[in-house]
């Protein structure tokens, strides 16, 4: 009898399906995503909430307006400035009126958000400083030589204000705790490039309300950021107006 050659595929014994294998799979790569991937989406969701807006300006200001504080209002002022479209403009010279004089409402520099804010709340930084440069103009820095002083831009220097804020505001230390900064403080730093800089602090949005941020403008407008620390400090001063 002769045999016969089978020709075809080798036979396969059927391999038994996994008892619940993929629901174990599907469980663990659950667990896994949980684990890992859910708290960074958190913090991302949560730091887009706490992104500075108009509403969170809102926010805050009303919070800040209701404590009857100078500080509080000041940085209620402050933050307020945060919501206009000011383009920085670091022109060194403009003819402006006097008192209450401004350069053009859309532009402007750190010290004019400073300017701006006191005059929500009363006070003109522009008399005031020119009033005491008159009388006291050498104590004030010679930069620019100047024989006397000019209404047009002696209050819009960052030095200028800096000194008027020493003479007649309080001087605070230069630290770097934050809890040594209360709302409404004004502060100075030397940028990286050199450049002297003022802004006020502020508090945070959202939920970073109870820490310490600045309003300022540093290139880019009036902003409100988490930026007390991020340069040198080199003057903290606290003043209630004349």
């Amino acid at each position: 009898m002769i045999p016969i050659e089978y020709i075809g595929p080798v036979p396969q014994k059927k391999r038994k399906k996994p008892v619940m294998g993929g629901w174990v799979i599907m469980l663990l790569s659950g667990i896994f995503v949980s684990y890992f991937a859910w708290p960074a989406f958190a913090d991302l969701v949560k730091s887009s909430n706490d992104l500075p807006t108009d509403n969170k300006v809102e926010i805050a200001m009303s919070e800040l307006s209701s404590s009857g504080k100078y500080g509080d209002r000041l940085a209620a002022a402050a933050l307020d400035r945060t919501r206009l479209g000011v383009i920085y403009d670091g022109s060194v010279y403009n003819n402006i009126g006097y008192p209450d004089g401004d350069i053009s409402s859309d532009r402007g520099t750190s010290t004019d958000m400073v300017i701006r804010a006191y005059r929500q709340l009363g006070v003109d930084l522009q008399v005031l400083i020119h009033e005491d440069m008159k009388e006291n103009f050498h104590r004030y820095p010679q930069l620019w030589n100047q024989r006397q002083s000019d209404t047009n831009i002696d209050h819009r220097r960052v030095q200028n204000q800096q000194r008027f804020f020493e003479r007649h505001g309080v001087k605070l230390e230069n630290t770097r705790s934050t809890t040594d900064y209360s709302y409404g403080d004004i502060v100075v730093w030397s940028l990286p490039n050199g450049r002297p800089h003022i802004g006020i602090v502020t508090p945070g949005p959202g939920s970073h309300a109870g820490e310490v941020w600045v309003a300022h403008n540093n290139g880019s407008g009036p902003e409100w950021s988490n930026d007390l620390l991020t340069f040198t400090i080199t003057g903290h001063y606290r003043y209630q107006g004349k």
